[in-house]
């Protein structure tokens, strides 16, 4: 897996480097060539992982905090695997063959019925007008069309703080 670092507040020695590949080889059996990020990032006591993998057009992301940052990388790691056996009826035609044994019991946790289409009409406007829009209705997204750009957008509420848009490639 090839793996890349990024350190927010916090110098990442060669040894925990060494260590983070070492524990992400447990996640090898999923994907036959895949790219993983791990941002880690300390806040007071707290060290902040962030894994993202991306392999056959899927991303694949978790987080997770702990006072030790091999303890939080240990967690996102666990994260990733339950998501991942959690969907595995859905996702086996993406990942290595050898993934999944007879023997694995996890079952699909969700289901995921469509319970309501809804069609949207999308007219043209601005990001501010939109997140003015999604928080008018009381929504944590709402898709519309760029008036800049012509593209459809979604603006979403992020849990920490603050908005995010979503902008297509």
């Amino acid at each position: 897996m090839n793996t890349t670092y990024i350190a927010r507040k916090i110098t990442l020695p060669d040894a925990f480097k060494e260590k983070v590949d070492a524990r992400l080889n447990k996640l090898d059996k999923f994907f036959d060539d895949a790219k993983a990020e791990v941002k880690v990032s300390a806040q007071k006591d707290t060290a902040t992982v962030e894994l993202t993998i991306r392999a056959d057009g899927m991303v694949f992301r978790a987080e997770n905090s702990d006072a030790d940052k091999m303890d939080a990388l240990d967690g996102a790691i666990e994260t990733l695997i339950r998501r991942i056996r959690r969907n595995k009826t859905r996702l086996q035609k993406k990942l290595k063959a050898s993934a999944f044994d007879a023997n694995d019991l996890v079952h699909d946790e969700y289901s995921h019925d469509v319970v309501r289409e809804k069609e949207v009409s999308l007219r043209p406007m601005t990001v501010d007008e939109a997140i003015t829009q999604m928080t008018l209705l009381g929504h944590s997204f709402f898709m519309f069309e760029n008036a800049e750009t012509g593209a459809v957008n979604v603006v979403y509420r992020r849990s920490e703080s603050g908005y995010g848009v979503l902008i297509p490639e």
